[in-house]
């Protein structure tokens, strides 16, 4: 997969409506790929056609990546595009294999979603930031990555958090 191409100026010009102290944080893009992957001129979902962000003190790096949901499903949860937090966490930490991943940084990990064939904003537990699937975008209403993709982000990710001092990483997600 060829990774989007937004460059860091341009990143910076989306998410100027935001500010936050820590010098790591993740941006999601909506709908980066609409014209080009899937049914042009719309966010699909089931397709990695959003771009997600690791940025860092000398450090930029995209990444194929998908915001929404894999499928359509009355009351699966989509998250609220704006500014949330995460924490180094796991994914899957009710199966067999879970693995390193991130969770929501709030008292009860929730954040606030929509919801299929609902009015409003509701509260999503646990929407993830993990990796996909080959065959699915894996999501429930997680942030997730492409799988060849994703240990190389999430390394870098704890990484850079450890290194700068941070127990929380903001993450913005934009509509495109």
């Amino acid at each position: 997969m060829n990774r989007p191409k937004i460059t860091i100026q341009e990143l910076k010009k989306k998410i100027s409506a935001y500010t936050f102290p820590e010098s790591v944080y993740i941006v999601g893009i909506r709908g980066y790929y609409k014209d080009t992957m899937g049914e042009k001129g719309k966010n699909d979902r089931g397709l990695y056609d959003d771009a997600i962000i690791l940025v860092g003190p000398n450090y930029y790096q995209t990444f194929n990546g998908n915001t929404d949901p894999s499928r359509q499903k009355p009351g699966i949860a989509s998250l609220v595009p704006g500014l949330h937090y995460y924490k180094k966490g796991q994914h899957k930490i009710s199966g067999p294999n879970p693995y390193a991943a991130f969770r929501p940084a709030t008292p009860d990990e929730s954040l606030p979603v929509t919801r299929d064939g609902k009015e409003g904003i509701s509260k999503g537990i646990a929407i993830n930031i993990h990796k996909g699937g080959y065959n699915s975008t894996s999501s429930e209403g997680c942030q997730t990555l492409y799988p060849d993709q994703w240990l190389e982000f999430q390394v870098k990710a704890y990484d850079l958090m450890l290194n700068c001092g941070q127990k929380k990483i903001p993450y913005i997600l934009i509509a495109d």
